[in-house]
């Protein structure tokens, strides 16, 4: 019986995996294989060129600016929505009346379609008839471009993404506080310890693991983002300027708007790689074990 339950257990296990290997790594390699050819489908044929493509990477401007544009949403959404994300929590761990409207209100954005919410985004921040340059007249500042501003943007979409993104940093961070036994806030107030000291001594060494899934998910998520720079400006995607152009959103240009699948393969390698070394860095450095 003991076997046969491990066969079962191995076959349920082999099936997700199976779907996982034919999804993700097959993909892969077969992107790999592309980007070693100058692969046109408007093309016959498709010569190999090796690592052509790599090279001229490094002398496209486009691309270095999506690399600089995604490393600059990571960098500024990432921390955003982790401070804010657990600041609201702990004082939703403080709510009695209502709790469940407020945590639902936090929520809804992240359950928001993201098409919608981008093109609310966009309505919400327009320059002729936006209530947010409205609101800024009423205070009797002159109105902003924000959306259509190369140098404005870029931080109007990186708050969108923050903004939808708060929910799930919010359960999150309501999970972790939850699990921290209330028997160490006891010892550490018959110390004689003040909150603060609580929260640098108990809260933020226990709620670790959650920091590290929440900046590895959050900087996974922003390095590929897509839906919101597309939706956002629909009409100049990755505009203005090139100012809010993702390496994401210039994949899809060079494969489905140029028809350059080899040249576009080679960038989303390189994504690849990117991705998996921050990754592998942050889990290496970031995670730790603290004695309480």
């Amino acid at each position: 019986m003991k076997r046969q339950q491990t066969r079962t257990a191995y076959l349920f296990l082999g099936l997700p995996l199976l779907f996982f290997l034919i999804v993700r790594f097959l993909p892969t390699l077969m992107a790999l294989r592309m980007s070693l050819f100058d692969w046109n489908i408007l093309k016959e044929v498709q010569p190999f060129v090796g690592l052509e493509n790599y090279a001229r990477l490094a002398q496209d401007d486009r691309f270095l600016g999506a690399l600089k544009n995604t490393a600059l949403y990571t960098v500024i959404g990432v921390p955003a929505q982790i401070a804010l994300g657990l600041a609201v929590a702990l004082m939703l761990g403080r709510v009695t009346v209502l709790r469940g409207l407020y945590r639902a209100l936090y929520f809804a954005p992240y359950v928001t379609p993201i098409v919608a919410a981008a093109w609310v985004w966009q309505w919400l921040f327009s320059p002729q008839f936006g209530p947010v340059n409205t609101f800024l007249t009423w205070l009797h500042i002159p109105p902003q471009a924000f959306l259509t501003s190369p140098s404005q943007a870029l931080g109007t979409t990186a708050a969108l993404i923050v903004w939808q993104n708060l929910g799930f940093q919010i359960v999150l961070f309501l999970a972790g506080l939850a699990a921290i036994p209330r028997t160490f806030y006891e010892a550490a107030e018959i110390d004689g310890a003040t909150g603060l000291q609580a929260f640098r001594s108990i809260t933020l060494p226990l709620l670790n693991p959650t920091m590290v899934f929440s900046v590895v998910t959050g900087t996974i998520s922003y390095l590929q983002l897509f839906t919101q720079v597309v939706n956002l400006n629909f009409t100049d995607q990755g505009g203005p300027l090139g100012s809010t152009m993702t390496v994401a959103l210039y994949i899809y240009q060079l494969a489905f708007g140029r028809f350059q699948m080899g040249y576009a393969s080679a960038v989303t390698v390189v994504l690849f790689v990117i991705i998996l070394l921050i990754t592998v860095i942050q889990l290496k450095f970031l995670t730790r074990r603290y004695d309480v």
